[in-house]
């Protein structure tokens, strides 16, 4: 399957009291820009990340949104949404990102990245949007997007196409890992053993079976 890069978007530093930072500042407002980009295990080059415990983590090093569930959102709220309004570093056009498999590697431009966990939102997306309820609608709507891991370095570009060169058989998808960990946990034993899944979701899935007697 290959989509392609409708954009690539970099944060630019936004100071507000709803930045999740103990500074105050956030790279959520993230910005379309033109020609390549270097992508590093960290991230993108250039790419203001403000809170480091929470992004730009190798497991989360980029973060892919689809603009086929943007413009689900813009007509739901009746505004314009732009690349990069959902604080992600790449806007895809017919990938099936929240379809995608935990594992899967897409091929980039000259970079090589695999596909880890979905976004979880937080209080920052909300305040960004000024949508006070928007973390309790955006898990119900369950189109999280998905974070990537860097496993070979490179430049990407706007147009790029996004080749899936590798999908694990397991077949757990960021949507039902998005669904599992929030509002659907009875799915969680389908995490248990999944080889990609980061370490840190790993340690949470078990701790959470092990609540519940699975």
């Amino acid at each position: 399957m290959t989509g392609r890069l409708t954009a690539v978007n970099l944060g630019a530093v936004t100071e507000a009291e709803w930045a999740g930072d103990a500074s105050g500042r956030s790279g959520i407002d993230k910005r379309p820009v033109d020609g390549p980009v270097q992508v590093r295990f960290a991230g993108l080059v250039g790419d203001f990340i403000g809170e480091r415990a929470h992004h730009g983590t190798p497991d989360q090093a980029v973060y892919a949104y689809a603009e086929e569930d943007a413009a689900w959102w813009a007509a739901e709220l009746s505004r314009l949404l732009r690349p990069g309004n959902f604080g992600e570093n790449v806007t895809t056009c017919a990938v099936d990102v929240t379809g995608a498999v935990i594992g899967e590697r897409w091929a980039i431009g000259s970079a090589l990245l695999e596909v880890t966990k979905p976004r979880t939102p937080c209080t920052t997306f909300a305040g960004f949007w000024g949508i006070p309820d928007l973390i309790k609608r955006f898990t119900v709507r369950a189109a999280p997007g998905a974070y990537l891991r860097v496993l070979h370095e490179g430049e990407i570009g706007a147009g790029d196409p996004v080749e899936v060169v590798e999908r694990p058989a397991h077949g757990v998808t960021v949507g039902e890992m998005f669904r599992a960990t929030t509002l659907e946990p009875d799915l969680l034993p389908r995490l248990a053993d999944v080889p990609e899944l980061p370490e840190s979701i790993r340690a949470k899935v078990l701790r959470r079976l092990g609540a519940a007697g699975r």
